[in-house]
């Protein structure tokens, strides 16, 4: 029994001075003859079952700094990787100790696109980390952990070393205190959106901005809050990169997906102000040129947002962009009518050639203008039936606005009949003048009335004057009435309206004398009767 004892206590040893040699040859395997050494050597040596940051400070370049501070920036290139949720693939790197950049030229090595500045650079026979990447590790450290964040490593590192299902026992308490902090606050802040910024509104008689626009402004707005803090003390958790890095991304995205939605409300925020405002002007072509701004703005920043989105979720956006825009141009190619109807509507609403209820008239159109879109515009005919005319050829077209008639013409021939004394005729013409300068809708200061012609049956008033009315139905009226007065006034002189008539003239006829003069007035006679 003794002699099975002694066999274990010697094995034990055994085991744990193979333990002590693997652990120190592990510590010794310094390799930095290549990339994938160097970024082996400087990972390896920082993790929880093999912790040496002396082994791995020998991947850097000293750049004069002192041991300790040499061993702070390796360390903190550590917490970088990790707060940024960047995972190393060591096996993929280059292991050439003659590896060549062959876009930048020299003997370095860019880690990873995104992060450029940080690099490792050939020095004799070793790979190191730069002299420049050295020296901006502590700017990158702060862009990462800001406002003195990387403090709250070291107070949450005493809360316990633990380790439960892949998590330290600090990790816990700080997820736990960040669900915390995120929850009040996301109720603070919703109270104090929803409560006092809406009574301030409601104080000014903005009920309905209030309560439908202002409070769903709220909440997505105090997401944003919460998710901004979010971004900052998430990497201080130092989670695993497994799950960290799509945490972090996460947050990430989340911010401009939040301020999207912010901007998205509050586009109808501004639009009721613009309505407010167009409200004041006499134009309607304001009014409907309010929802297509609408709709537009929202469109942009739904566009906008989408981009820093896939940005942050670490999307290469300029390759993006770059075929976003050959393919706009592919898409411009094919609908170039299209294009040439929208920018029809932006000449349409610069130029301003109508607005919402004007009567125009043009080849093949006659009607109202009832809605002008981004496409067409919408028009109603006086049969009541709609016509879309394409804004791009509307904006070609020679347009006559009667809308915008300051005055309405009224031209018409009022016929009496021959035997109208001239005397008479006279003091009709007078009386039709009368009518105008008396009814309240006609223009005074500019009207014709005449005996005009000598009609084939009937002599010929010339009556030609303007209404001052905005609407046809109030052209119309000023008409009809008008027209009675004419009416009464020839019923109450004796006046005839003539329509048209044939004479039968017989120059002789059996039993009855000719009509015609049997004898003509001399020229002396003729000049005599003219003076008198």
């Amino acid at each position: 029994m003794a002699f099975d004892i002694r066999i274990y206590r010697v094995a034990i040893v055994v085991l744990l001075l193979a333990s002590f040699f693997s652990v120190a040859a592990k510590r010794d395997s310094v390799d930095v003859s290549n990339p994938q050494g160097t970024i082996r050597t400087h990972l390896a040596f920082l993790q929880d079952d093999l912790y040496y940051p002396d082994s791995s400070l020998k991947a850097f370049h000293r750049s004069g700094l002192s041991q300790d501070e040499l061993r702070k920036r390796v360390i903190q290139l550590k917490q970088i990787f990790d707060g940024r949720g960047y995972f190393v693939e060591v096996k993929r790197l280059p292991n050439s100790p003659n590896y060549k950049d062959t876009l930048g030229g020299g003997d370095i090595f860019v880690l990873d696109e995104a992060q450029k500045n940080i690099y490792l650079e050939k020095y004799d026979d070793k790979w190191l980390y730069s002299m420049a990447t050295v020296e901006l590790i502590p700017e990158l450290h702060k862009e990462v952990y800001p406002y003195g964040t990387d403090r709250l490593l070291n107070l949450l590192h005493g809360l316990g070393h633990d380790k439960y299902i892949g998590l330290y026992i600090w990790q816990f308490a700080g997820i736990f205190i960040l669900l915390l902090i995120s929850f009040v606050l996301h109720k603070l802040l919703s109270v104090v959106l929803e409560g006092l910024i809406a009574r301030l509104v409601i104080r000014f008689g903005k009920l309905k901005l209030a309560v439908t626009y202002i409070r769903a402004v709220a909440k997505p707005f105090s997401l944003l809050i919460v998710f901004l803090l979010l971004t900052i003390l998430v990497p201080v958790l130092q989670l695993p990169i497994g799950f960290g890095k799509w945490i972090i991304l996460g947050t990430k995205a989340a911010v401009p997906l939040f301020c999207m939605l912010v901007a998205y409300k509050m586009v109808d925020v501004f639009s009721v102000y613009l309505e407010r405002l167009a409200e004041q002007t006499k134009s309607t072509m304001d009014d409907q040129l309010i929802p297509l701004l609408r709709k537009a703005l929202k469109a942009f920043v739904i566009v906008i947002g989408v981009i820093f989105i896939l940005q942050n979720l670490d999307f290469d956006v300029t390759a993006l962009i770059a075929g976003i825009s050959l393919g706009g141009l592919a898409i411009a190619l094919a609908a170039q009518d299209t294009l040439k109807n929208f920018f029809g509507s932006l000449m349409i609403f610069i130029d301003r050639p109508f607005q919402i209820g004007d009567w125009v008239t043009a080849p093949g159109i006659d009607g109202d203008i009832e809605e002008v879109g981004f496409r067409s515009t919408r028009i109603r005919t006086f049969h009541n039936s709609l016509i879309y005319v394409p804004n791009g050829h509307l904006a070609d077209m020679t347009i006559d606005n009667m809308g915008k008639r300051n005055y309405r013409r009224y031209k018409t021939m009022i016929a009496v009949t021959y035997d109208t004394p001239p005397h008479l005729v006279d003091a009709f013409v007078e009386g039709l003048r009368k009518i105008v300068e008396t009814h309240p809708d006609t223009r005074k200061d500019y009207y014709n009335v005449y005996l005009n012609t000598f009609g084939g049956s009937s002599l010929d008033i010339l009556f030609y004057i303007f209404f001052s009315v905005s609407t046809w139905p109030a052209e119309l009226k000023a008409r009809h009435e008008v027209n009675l007065e004419i009416m009464t006034l020839a019923d109450k002189l004796g006046v005839r309206f003539a329509f048209p008539t044939q004479t039968l003239h017989v120059e002789d006829f059996p039993g009855k004398p000719s009509l015609s003069p049997q004898e003509y007035l001399t020229a002396e006679e003729a000049k005599r009767k003219i003076e008198e």
